[in-house]
């Protein structure tokens, strides 16, 4: 009665790894045994597929399967197809984030591929924007708009420039993403 019970429990596959993905027009996928290649108007992104993983392409809609039952396969199903689809999308219209950067005197500079940040250390920091990631400073608003096909790859680059000086708790200074909820403490209080 147990083991009936417990077997019915067990999802034989992935919610998010059944759902398709749809090709939209201009995209193309390339595979290649366990690499694929996904090309757009944005540029063009690669992924290896683990054996575990079957990627079938019938038209323009895009399935992912897992080859066998064994938890540690069924693993990477709904990872491949987010994956996938974060590649569809990376190379249709891209992603970008926004970083604000609060302080007197905080500013930043883009000069070819290097990112100058002045953000209260004696030097400013020389930030190298990595290839394939664009990044455009709005002097007016004082943000940092990151922006690329590769989400993950702008994920990466935005934490980096905003680890550079991480919004401090009592004054809120520092580099945070627009929209981030910053809570502050309370400072020391005068005494008598």
């Amino acid at each position: 009665m147990e083991t009936a019970t417990r077997e019915k429990r067990v999802r034989v596959t992935s919610r998010i790894g059944d759902m398709p993905i749809t090709l939209p027009s201009g995209v193309t996928l390339k595979q290649e045994g366990q690499v694929i290649t996904v090309t757009g108007p944005k540029g063009s992104l690669t992924e290896n597929v683990p054996e575990s993983v079957a990627v079938k392409v019938e038209g323009s809609v895009i399935t992912v399967a897992s080859k066998t039952n064994l938890k540690k396969h069924k693993c990477f199903h709904g990872l491949m197809r987010a994956l996938l689809a974060n590649m569809v999308t990376g190379v249709t219209t891209g992603f970008t984030k926004v970083l604000h950067i609060e302080g007197v005197g905080y500013r930043a500079a883009v000069k070819g591929d290097k990112l100058e940040l002045a953000l209260g250390y004696s030097n400013d920091v020389i930030y190298s924007i990595p290839k394939g990631i664009v990044i455009e400073y709005d002097a007016k608003e004082n943000n940092v708009k990151v922006s690329g096909c590769d989400k993950a790859a702008v994920g990466q680059v935005c934490a980096e420039i905003r680890a550079v000086r991480p919004v401090e708790p009592y004054k809120g200074k520092g580099v945070r993403y627009v929209g981030e909820r910053v809570i502050k403490k309370a400072g020391k209080s005068g005494g008598k």
